[in-house]
C-alpha cells in the first residue's frame, strides 16, 4: 500500500484525543445558576422564571405545577398582587419588564378551567393534624403547604366563607366573586384538609384548647381593626374608617354619597376607597397622600405603596389624587367637616441623619369636602389571642413564624410584624411556617438554602435579544366599569406565550446552545438527558483551555470563569 503524505501529514485517527489540552487552562468555566431578580423578590417565593420557561416551551400543565409548588392561589394573586417581580424585572433595561402578573393569572385560570388536579397527594391516615386559624391567603397557604409535607389540616374561622379580607375588602371589578370562590373551593376540596366555619377564636374555642387537640397551631387572623385616626385629637362625629365602609359597600352594596369625599392614605384601601366613592355617585372624591404616585424617578419606597395600575385606573375615573399632601386641621361645623387645611409634605433630612417627613409652612391650601374618610391601616383584632400577643398590636415572629416563648405556635399574614399587607407576603408567611412546622416536629433543624444574589443586567449579553414591547392585557372603557364588571381581561393562550419568549431566562440556561457551537476545542458537550445541574450541557475539561468564549458568549449569565487551582 502506498502512503500518500500531503503539505499536511496526517494523523492517525484518535490521535489529537492523546493530547489533554485541558492541562494548558488557569481558568475554567462552570454553570452558576444564580437567582433572578423576579425570583429573589417574591414575598411568595414564586421562581417566575423557572415556571415561564415552562410556558415557553408550550407546557402550561407543568408551568401551574412549578408555579403552585410556591402559590396555590394564582388565579388571585394574579389579579391583586402588586408584584414587585415586575419592578425588579431586568427586561426593563431594554424594553419593557415581562408581564409576569399575566402569566402567573393565565396558569391559574387555565387549571381552573381544565380543572388541573394540584400535586399533592393525601396525607396518611395517623398523619399529625395541625390547626390553622383564620382562612385567608396565610392560612389557605400553610394548609396547602403543610398537605404537601404530609399533614392533615383544620382550618377555623369565624366567617360562613374563607378567604378574609380578599372576600370582605376586594372589590369585585379587581376580584371576581367566581374566580375567589372557585379556586379557594379546590384547594379547601383537597383530601386532608377541613373547613370549619363560624366558629371564632375566644368565643368558640380557645388557643389552648387547640394546642392541647392538635400538634401545632399556626394563627392567621389578619388585620381586621382600622388603626385610630385623627387629627390633633379632633374626628368628625361621622367618622367611619375606609376598610368598614369597603365591607359595607361589599356586603350590602351602599356607602354615604356626599357631594365630596376625601380618602386620607396612600395604600389600596385608600384607592378602592375612592373608586368605590365615584361608582357610588359621589362627583368629587380626592386622595389625601404624604406620597407620590409611582413614576418613573421615584424610589418604590417612597411612592405611594397602591398597585400602580389601580391608580392609574382610579385617575381615569375621575379621582383627584393629592400627592405629598398631609391634613394640618378639620374645618368643622358642628360636629361635621365642611372642609379640610391641606399642607405640603416632604423628607427632609434631620441633624442625626433621619429622615423624616415635614410640613411647610406656608403652603396651606383649604380643600371643601363634605366628608373625610382615613384609610391608613389596620392592626389585629386581639381577641382570643391576649395570652400570645399580650398589649401589643401584632405577632412578634421569625423569619419562620415562630412565636417567640410559644412552642408549637406559629403565626403569619396581615397579624404578622413587618408585614409586607399584600396578599403574596401572607402566601409567603403560610409555606415558611408549614417548613418550620414540619422541622419542628420532626425534630430537625430547618433546612435554608444558601442565599442567592440576584443576577444583574449587566452579566446579561443583549446581542441576542431583540426589543419586543410588553403585551397589556384589554381593559373596559371607563364608561363600562360598573360594581362587578372585572376591569381587566385574561390574555389569550398565543398572547401569553409570545409576552413569555420575552423573559431574559435570568440566571439560568437558555439552552440556546452558544455554548455547544462556539466552543474552539469542541470542549461543551450536549446530553440528551438533564445533566446534574439542570442544563443540557456539560465542560470536558480535559480539553477545555479556558478561553471564556462561552462565557461571553452565554446571554443569560449562566457561565462563570473561574481559578483553576
Amino acid at each position: 500500500m502506498t502512503l500518500i503524505l500531503t503539505r499536511a501529514a496526517y494523523a492517525e485517527a484518535g490521535t489529537a484525543l492523546n493530547f489533554k489540552t485541558g492541562t494548558w487552562r488557569v481558568q475554567k468555566p462552570i454553570h452558576k445558576h444564580s437567582a433572578a431578580p423576579c425570583h429573589h423578590v417574591c414575598p411568595a417565593g414564586e421562581d417566575a422564571q423557572a415556571y415561564i420557561a415552562q410556558v415557553q416551551a408550550g407546557n402550561l400543565k407543568a408551568a401551574w405545577e412549578t408555579l403552585v409548588c410556591a402559590n396555590p392561589m394564582p388565579a388571585i394573586t394574579g389579579r391583586v398582587c402588586p408584584h414587585p417581580c415586575e419592578a425588579a424585572c431586568n427586561r426593563q433595561h431594554l424594553d419593557e419588564p415581562v408581564a409576569i402578573h399575566a402569566i402567573e393569572r393565565f396558569l391559574g385560570d387555565e387549571a381552573m378551567n381544565k380543572d388541573w388536579a394540584y400535586p399533592v397527594g393525601a396525607p396518611p391516615a395517623n398523619a399529625p393534624e395541625i390547626a390553622v386559624v383564620g382562612a385567608g391567603p396565610g392560612g389557605i397557604s400553610a394548609a396547602y403547604h403543610l398537605l404537601r409535607h404530609g399533614y392533615r389540616v383544620t382550618i377555623v374561622d369565624e366567617n360562613t366563607e374563607p378567604g378574609g379580607t380578599l372576600r370582605t375588602a376586594l372589590p369585585p371589578y379587581r376580584l371576581p366573586r367566581g374566580v375567589l370562590d372557585l379556586e379557594l373551593s379546590r384547594i379547601l376540596a383537597l383530601s386532608g384538609i377541613n373547613f370549619r366555619p363560624r366558629t371564632r377564636l375566644g368565643r368558640d374555642v380557645s388557643i389552648q384548647e387547640l394546642q392541647n387537640q392538635y400538634a401545632a397551631v399556626f394563627l392567621a387572623p389578619g388585620a381586621q381593626r382600622p388603626q385610630e385616626w385623627s387629627v390633633d385629637g379632633v374626628t368628625p362625629s361621622d367618622l367611619h374608617s375606609g376598610l368598614d365602609l369597603i365591607k359595607e359597600w361589599i356586603s350590602i352594596g351602599s356607602v354615604p354619597t356626599p357631594n365630596s369625599v376625601a380618602i386620607v392614605g396612600a395604600g389600596n384601601t385608600a384607592v378602592d376607597m375612592a373608586r368605590v366613592m365615584k361608582r357610588a355617585g359621589v362627583p368629587a372624591v380626592h386622595i389625601i397622600s404624604h406620597k407620590p404616585i409611582s413614576k418613573p424617578g421615584i424610589p418604590p419606597e417612597e411612592a405611594m405603596p397602591a398597585i400602580p395600575r389601580e391608580v392609574e385606573e382610579a385617575l381615569e375615573e375621575g379621582v383627584q389624587i393629592h400627592e405629598y399632601r398631609g391634613i394640618r386641621r378639620l374645618i368643622l361645623r358642628g360636629s361635621k367637616v365642611v372642609g379640610l387645611e391641606l399642607v405640603h409634605m416632604k423628607k427632609l433630612m434631620q441633624p442625626g441623619g433621619r429622615l423624616k417627613r415635614v410640613a411647610f409652612a406656608g403652603t396651606e391650601t383649604i380643600l371643601n369636602v363634605d366628608q373625610v374618610i382615613p384609610a391608613v391601616g389596620q392592626v389585629l383584632e386581639p381577641f382570643g389571642m391576649e395570652s400570645i400577643i399580650g398589649t401589643d398590636w401584632a405577632f412578634g415572629v421569625d423569619h419562620w413564624g415562630r412565636v417567640k416563648g410559644h412552642d408549637g405556635v406559629f403565626a403569619g399574614g396581615d397579624a404578622r410584624k413587618g408585614t409586607g399587607g399584600t396578599v403574596t407576603a401572607a402566601v409567603g408567611d403560610g409555606r415558611r411556617a408549614a417548613q418550620a412546622i414540619d422541622a419542628w416536629l420532626s425534630k430537625q433543624d430547618l433546612a435554608t438554602e444558601a442565599e442567592r444574589n440576584p443576577i444583574p443586567f449587566e452579566q446579561l449579553n443583549l446581542h441576542y435579544y431583540s426589543t419586543a414591547l410588553r403585551i397589556h392585557e384589554p381593559t373596559l372603557p371607563v364608561v363600562e366599569r360598573t360594581d362587578d364588571a372585572e376591569i381587566t381581561s385574561t390574555l389569550s393562550a398565543p398572547l401569553i406565550n409570545r409576552e413569555s419568549q420575552r423573559c431574559f431566562s435570568c440566571g439560568n440556561c437558555l439552552a440556546c446552545d452558544n455554548c455547544w457551537t462556539l466552543c474552539p476545542d469542541s470542549a461543551v458537550l450536549k446530553t440528551k438527558e438533564e445533566a446534574s445541574d439542570g442544563s443540557h450541557y456539560v465542560f470536558d475539561y480535559d480539553y477545555c483551555k479556558g478561553c471564556g468564549l462561552c462565557a461571553r458568549e452565554c446571554p443569560c449569565g449562566y457561565i462563570e470563569m473561574i481559578e483553576d487551582l
